[in-house]
């Protein structure tokens, strides 16, 4: 009976510290803003994060609300105290003019699991030539 309860304590403790490792993930700003631009002019900015957890921090994904708009992302793990980067480009050539927001979906093993980011701006029509 002893070894029953011994084993079962010594189980407890393990799974009490598993409770408590996780990933966290905190980013410097969570939106951005280009303001206006031309259609010919591609828009481009860094979301920085920081692993603020305990465990090393997997990106699974970063989905998008629009094809205009690609999201790169740091693939390796993120170790506790380090940073990461979200690489976002907008391009609405061949888009509606005009005031836009986008979404950004960020999936990871951090508590929680889903971060949202976003961009707007207004692109402007380009005045057409002569």
């Amino acid at each position: 009976m002893k070894k029953i309860l011994s084993l079962l304590l010594l189980l407890l403790a393990f799974s009490s510290q598993s409770l408590f490792a996780q990933a966290a993930i905190k980013f410097e700003q969570t939106s951005h803003d280009f303001g206006s631009f031309l259609e010919k002019e591609t828009q481009h900015y860094v979301f920085k994060f920081t692993n603020t957890g305990n465990e090393p921090l997997v990106i699974h994904q970063a989905i998008t609300s629009c094809g205009c708009t690609v999201a790169n992302f740091t693939k390796t793990p993120i170790e506790p105290g380090k940073t990461g980067e979200v690489s976002v480009t907008y391009n609405g050539k061949g888009k509606l003019f005009g005031p836009f927001k986008k979404t950004i979906t960020i999936r990871s093993n951090a508590k929680p699991t889903i971060a949202r980011l976003s961009i707007a701006g207004n692109m402007l029509e380009e005045a057409e030539e002569k």
